[in-house]
């Protein structure tokens, strides 16, 4: 029993703040945090988003718990961490490179919010976007574009691609950091909107 305070197990503290217990709360936080962080920062490469993106998902697991609607047997932090990664997407989404719709005559946006079919339109922009970011690709140092080629192209994790290239794992991630980043300055630069005309 003495080592409880160490030991309580995920379900146990979610259930104790679902009843009232406020430092319930603090101590999941506290035991996650590092591990949720560097988990966002892996997705959005930027210090600043991923604290962000921390705290919006902290924002969501408090009104999810307070609702009453938790319920994942147990597996609180696989769920924080899906909810970090749809809010990573929704980030990206928001950001010049997801496609932007307008409203005109021929093309309803609350019918592609409404459905979540794929619309013609819809496949069209996202093949163009694709295009896009290929050629925007083609402009990046080797080293950099063999990584990210590997890492989006091929869903390759970081451990092959650095058997693959005979590089450590984190001169491959630096590489793959430093490839999204230059892809975000060519953007910039050109004034490029990945988004079909």
């Amino acid at each position: 029993m003495e080592k409880l305070k160490k030991t309580i197990p995920d379900a146990v503290l979610v259930a104790a703040y679902m009843s009232g217990d406020e430092e319930a709360l603090s101590k999941l936080i506290k035991r996650h945090q590092h591990r949720l962080y560097n988990f966002i920062y892996s997705k959005v490469f930027d210090k600043e988003i991923a604290e962000d993106i921390f705290q919006d998902t902290f924002i969501k697991v408090i009104r999810t718990l307070k609702r009453g609607k938790y319920n994942e047997e147990g597996k609180f932090l696989p769920w924080v961490m899906r909810i970090a990664h749809n809010l990573a997407i929704d980030h990206f989404r928001k950001s010049n490179r997801m496609p932007k719709f307008d409203n005109r005559k021929d093309f309803d946006i609350f019918s592609v919010l409404a459905d979540d079919k794929p619309h013609a339109e819809h496949q069209l922009m996202d093949e163009q976007i694709r295009n896009d970011v290929r050629k925007l690709i083609e402009r990046l140092p080797e080293e950099q574009l063999e990584v990210l080629k590997m890492r989006i192209y091929k869903d390759m994790s970081f451990k092959e691609i650095s058997f693959q290239t005979d590089v450590s794992i984190n001169t491959a991630l630096g590489r793959m950091r430093y490839a999204l980043i230059n892809l975000r300055k060519i953007i910039d630069e050109h004034d490029i909107v990945l988004t079909k005309q």
